[in-house]
């Protein structure tokens, strides 16, 4: 993410080979970690036990993927500054960060795979529509809707009593992101332009407008969870709604971590007008993410 000296000019025929490192088993540890740590707080969750070892497991795999990132994007880093790298290295790293992305819209596409698959098929077919209409024998009284605010047993998966109003906090919300994909766009421009000044003005209020963001679906959650009984426990609806949301805030964190980054390397002086793939790959990672935050907003809150 960081090809952005003069050494991306030069050595066309050239590819630097990195020497042996520690970080991929590094990473491989963290995963782990914060893998079984997050299944371990979901079997607790489920099972209402208060037992904080998922925590505590969780949060050291965190440690330890922060560990990895700052470390192996630090060799990257000097790798790039000290001319290492090749315009093919430049190409490499857009085609690595245009595949990750792909990645990330696969991923997405699941979760609004379940969503429409729950909302389409699931739910008329308990409630006796379709070919699979005899589901509704399992609960003769059940009726099909959407938002799901009564679920097919009540008593063991309690509906929410209200939902969130879409115009309100998701809609500030909506309004927060694409501001900020605006303004991103305009730090990338003064960047090209070779207008550190501007670059670093737009790129803060980018970095606001993300907090901000993250702060306002923070309080949405405890306004869910406190007064509107849309949890976790909430049945489909509130299943789908945490799971699409809140990865979404997850990739969001990890989005302003980025800029964050790209805004203290600009004002150490790093990146040209010309070579800058590692802000680059930051601006597309954020205008990923709003992007998929307009998709929340119509197919979670609206439609």
């Amino acid at each position: 993410m960081a090809s952005e000296t003069q050494g991306a000019n030069e050595g066309e025929g050239t590819y630097y080979v990195p020497a042996q490192s520690k970080w991929p088993i590094v990473a491989t540890v963290g995963l782990f970690l914060t893998l079984v740590g997050a299944g371990m707080m979901m079997n607790s969750m489920s099972a209402k036990v208060d037992d904080p070892t998922g925590h505590y497991v969780f949060f050291a795999g965190a440690l330890v993927m922060a560990y990895m990132l700052f470390g192996w994007f630090g060799d990257v880093i000097r790798e790039s500054r000290s001319g290492l790298y090749s315009a093919q290295m430049d190409r490499s790293f857009r085609w690595g960060m245009g595949w990750f992305i792909f990645s990330e819209v696969m991923f997405f596409s699941a979760f609004f795979g379940a969503l429409f698959f729950v909302r389409f098929y699931a739910v008329p077919w308990l409630g006796g529509e379709g070919e699979k209409g005899v589901s509704q024998l399992l609960w003769p009284g059940f009726t099909p809707e959407w938002p799901l605010m009564n679920n097919p047993d009540p008593e063991t998966f309690k509906g929410p009593a209200k939902l969130v109003d879409p115009w309100t906090l998701p809609l500030i919300n909506t309004i927060l992101l694409v501001t900020s994909s605006v303004t991103c766009t305009k730090a990338h421009h003064a960047l090209v332009a070779d207008n550190r000044s501007s670059t670093k003005n737009w790129l803060a209020i980018t970095l606001v407008l993300g907090f901000v963001f993250l702060g306002v679906q923070g309080y949405e959650y405890y306004h869910a969870y406190n007064d509107l009984g849309l949890t976790l426990n909430s049945g489909i609806y509130g299943s789908t709604f945490f799971m699409l949301t809140g990865f979404h805030g997850a990739h969001v964190t990890l989005g302003a971590v980025m800029l964050l980054i790209m805004f203290i390397r600009i004002s150490k002086g790093h990146f040209t007008a010309k070579n800058h793939f590692g802000f680059e790959a930051a601006a597309w990672y954020w205008h990923f993410v709003d992007v998929v935050w307009i998709g929340l907003f119509l197919f979670v809150y609206i439609l």
